[in-house]
């Protein structure tokens, strides 16, 4: 009995058995963990084999790196990839339910947000969130209490490379199954969600790290004939302005607001039968305002500031990251660079750090003269939201800031209040919650209503002040506010299925253009963020056909309403496409056999405008490009702090 007690204890000592346990509990909680926190849209038995079977490969061949350490050494970077693999895995599981997206290389880069964040991660833990490192503590135990003797004899090497050649051979075979069920998987550029459903978390890092580092070699390979095909492209796809439009806001000033986390469904919304947002509600029968019902954001993980840079550049924002935290030296033609050599004074409003998303710096490559951060405006503790300055005393303190500008000026007003987890204190509330006990959702109607408050109070200020008979203002919503991980309660929301057809439905935002002395009304044109750049242009007279923009007049009669997602999906007025498959837009139901044609047409063209703009951001092409009439933005001009403000002298 001694005998056969010893003879186990001694395999329990091998290191191998010790790697093997490693191996089992990562591959495990791996599994579990991918099945259970993320959305992955598992829709055979396949994939949920390859979901089994991903973690696996993974985990013997990054566990199996700790072979190559000699002696007690092994068992310490063993540890140590193991602690990586879950903090990994963790952080994601924290990344997923606040974005409903992965982590991404480009997104590490952006750690100056992260202070402005935390109030928000805090809301994201779990009591249960501890068990994400319970293979860990296990493993440290067994050595901390000597259930395990450390095994001080190394590994031949050949026991090693058969091992690795089994965790290539499991990945190998991963794939190949994988591509089996969803060709050319690695190639056309598909969905996040895709490469981690099929090949795990760990490989969906690695496959990041070298898209990510292609990426940033692009610009080092790029020359001056790389924008030929793109300039042929985007003259090719130019919409001729609307004659009845072109010109109405001449010599007017722009005002944007952007709207915060505001989806389309609010407008008209009431809750226990009190509208959520009346003033925005007023506005879509306002005589001079047009309001657009089919306005779709097109963010990717830059959310915020991917619709900025859309709405200054009419470029798609970047597949992983943001440009404005990874381009911002890049050479920009946007629209306070070509305004301010028509004579336009421009400035930003932001009650937060300059260095969020670092507009201090990208601001500069797009031509602002001004930029009003947090250090013009008096940061009193009891008015702050967790993103800044709160949007009533954002717009009271802006007001005098505006007034100071030179006439005509470009101008654009970031709120911050209805921004995730939608804190809202008991006084500042003027409509209760909602019920459906999601409070993040609940919460969301409180501050919806707060931010209507302060926009009604910023256009009474602005008609006091009189500038309001002679601006122009632009009102976008710039994101989604509640993601696909609280649909649940969105159904309590609408009273009805939130299916993948209708969640892309959800990802429509208001879009509201008022010029004085233009007929307005609700316009159904399909549309997204790409297409403001172009519109406004032509509405102050100015025409776009030498500029590389990719998005198209929402007003003119050949508007392209073919509007991608960076996800691969798409939506237009007559198909949606959503993970593979295609949709008729009215109906919501799958396409019959015979428009397959038209709808593999469409889904070429999406991806076509996503690769050619991504090849002019990643590759600085602009920097070979000058469109008649336009200088080139010098950033030497421009310093933004409270002290002093140096404009550029045009």
């Amino acid at each position: 009995m001694n005998k056969r007690f010893q003879k186990d204890q001694n395999i329990l000592n091998k290191y191998v058995i010790f790697f093997f346990l490693a191996v089992v509990l990562l591959w495990m909680k791996t599994f579990i963990v991918q099945s259970t926190q993320f959305d992955l849209g598992i829709e055979n038995s396949l994939q949920r084999f390859l979901l089994f079977l991903n973690p696996l490969g993974s985990s013997l061949l990054f566990l199996g790196l700790a072979f190559f350490f000699k002696g007690r050494k092994k068992y310490i970077f063993l540890l140590i990839i193991d602690f990586l693999l879950s903090f990994l895995l963790f952080a994601n599981v924290l990344f997923y339910r606040f974005f409903n997206d992965f982590i991404t290389l480009p997104t590490l880069t952006q750690t100056q947000n992260f202070g402005d964040v935390s109030g928000s991660i805090s809301s994201l833990l779990k009591p249960y969130d501890f068990l994400f490192f319970i293979d860990l503590f296990l493993l440290i135990g067994l050595l901390a209490f000597k259930f395990v003797k450390i095994e001080v004899k190394d590994i031949g090497r050949r026991k090693v490379a058969a091992l690795l050649s089994l965790a290539l051979g499991i990945s190998s075979l991963n794939l190949a199954l994988a591509e089996a069920d969803r060709p050319q998987l690695l190639t056309r550029g598909f969905d996040r969600n895709y490469i981690v459903k099929y090949l795990g978390m760990y490989n969906y890092t690695i496959y990041d790290a070298v898209q990510s580092t292609k990426a940033s070699a692009q610009r080092v390979m790029a020359d001056s004939n790389d924008i030929t095909e793109v300039i042929n492209f985007t003259q090719s796809n130019y919409a001729k302005p609307n004659p009845a439009y072109f010109g109405k806001g001449e010599g007017m000033n722009v005002i944007y607001l952007h709207l915060e986390s505001i989806q389309n469904f609010l407008i008209n919304y009431k809750l226990n039968g009190e509208e959520v947002t009346p003033f925005l509600n007023s506005l879509t029968s306002e005589g001079n305002t047009l309001y657009f019902d089919n306005f779709f954001h097109q963010t990717g993980q830059g959310k915020t500031s991917d619709a900025e840079f859309m709405l200054e550049n009419s470029l798609y924002g970047l597949p992983s990251g943001s440009a404005f935290t990874t381009k911002g030296l890049n050479t920009f033609q946007a629209a306070p660079a070509i305004l301010g050599q028509q004579g336009y004074t421009s400035a930003v409003f932001h009650g937060n750090s300059g260095s969020f998303w670092n507009r201090n710096e990208i601001y500069k490559s797009f031509g602002y003269n001004k930029f009003f951060d947090s250090s013009f405006y008096d940061m009193n503790p009891e008015d702050l939201a967790d993103y800044g300055l709160m949007d009533k005393p954002f717009f009271e303190q802006s007001i005098p800031l505006l007034k100071s500008l030179p006439q005509p000026f470009y101008t654009k007003f970031m709120t911050v209040t209805h921004h995730y987890p939608y804190p809202i204190k008991e006084e500042d509330a003027t409509i209760a919650p909602h019920t459906t006990g999601d409070k993040s959702v609940d919460r969301y109607f409180q501050t919806a209503r707060y931010a209507d408050e302060a926009l009604k109070q910023f256009f009474d200020d602005l008609k006091e002040s009189g500038l309001y008979d002679n601006s122009i203002i632009i009102m976008y919503g710039d994101h989604y506010g509640i993601s696909e991980n609280h649909n649940k309660a969105m159904e309590k929301v609408l009273g009805k299925e939130i299916t993948s057809f209708e969640n892309t439905g959800l990802q429509r935002v208001p879009l509201f253009v008022r010029v004085p002395g233009m007929e307005g009304g609700v316009n159904h044109e399909y549309g997204g963020q790409m297409d403001i750049l172009p519109t406004l242009l032509h509405l102050l007279g100015t025409d776009t056909k030498d500029y590389v923009q990719f998005g198209t007049d929402l007003l003119s009669e050949q508007h392209d309403d073919l509007i991608p997602f960076r996800n691969g999906n798409f939506v237009s007025s007559t198909i949606t496409a959503i993970d593979g498959k295609f949709y008729d837009s009215k109906t919501g139901l799958l396409i019959e056999e015979d428009r397959l044609p038209e709808a593999e047409k469409l889904q070429e063209s999406a991806s076509h405008k996503l690769s050619l703009s991504d090849r002019v951001v990643n590759g600085d092409l602009l920097r070979f490009y000058t469109p008649e009439g336009f200088t080139p933005v010098d950033r030497s001009l421009y310093k933004y702090n409270e002290s002093e403000v140096v404009e550029s002298e045009k």
